[in-house]
């Protein structure tokens, strides 16, 4: 079935319109790791031409949320160890780095306070929110702690890195919600605003005690289902 066409706000090109909705669905966790996305399916369900699935899927690699194999095209990439460090290691540098910058302005950590409440009003949501909104929304306050640093090469450099993060948080959805990620970092905020080392502890433990932690332990998770299973 095809795609319903755009309206007349959509500016967005053909190729960007098929890698928008599939985005959407990974950040949603609607294809497991290990799906193959197949030209000629994606060209038939949005009506367009196999070019342009390839351009959009090429969109996708270059986010981090798919990765192109020789002879099997662009599929949704397994978790891995690696991959997992690479990820939080990156963060770690970009993250605490701009922390530091933010703590030595004295720059106020209001703004990423508005994305937490933000991110409190979706959960108080009812039907519940998707799990792209929060993901966006926990990217959101972590974005603004960069941009209390006031470099924009910084935030350029998280934006990067942004869709990846909220792929792998789609890992970890069934140890996490809204209500428990605003909670976890309002207090998280309160601590940034303490300065000191307090602030950049606080950090730390948010992305390897809490978001690298749980990532790994899913990981476990999932090679111990693969064995019981003998794959």
């Amino acid at each position: 079935m095809a795609v319903s066409a755009a309206g007349p706000a959509d500016v967005r090109t053909a190729p960007e319109r098929v890698a928008g909705t599939l985005r959407d669905e990974l950040l949603d966790g609607a294809h497991p790791v290990g799906t193959r996305f197949r030209e000629e399916e994606l060209a038939e369900r949005f009506d367009v031409g196999r070019h342009t699935i390839r351009s959009g899927l090429r969109l996708l690699v270059e986010r981090g949320l798919v990765v192109h194999e020789r002879h099997r095209g662009a599929i949704v990439a397994p978790l891995s160890k690696q991959r997992i460090d690479e990820i939080f290691d990156y963060r770690k540098v970009l993250e605490l780095g701009a922390l530091r910058m933010a703590l030595d302005a004295k720059a106020d950590f209001g703004p990423a306070l508005a994305e937490v409440e933000r991110l409190e009003a979706l959960a108080e949501r009812s039907p519940g929110p998707l799990w792209r909104e929060v993901t966006k929304a926990h990217g959101a306050i972590h974005r603004a702690i960069v941009q209390a640093a006031g470099n924009q090469h910084l935030v350029e450099s998280y934006h990067r890195c942004e869709d990846e993060i909220r792929l792998l948080l789609t890992f970890v959805r069934p140890d996490f919600d809204a209500a428990r990620l605003a909670t976890v970092h309002r207090d998280l905020i309160a601590k940034l605003q303490s300065g000191g080392n307090t602030a950049l502890d606080a950090l730390t433990e948010d992305i390897d005690g809490m978001g690298r932690a749980a990532l790994l332990a899913a990981l476990r998770r999932a090679e111990a289902s693969a064995r019981l299973l003998g794959h």
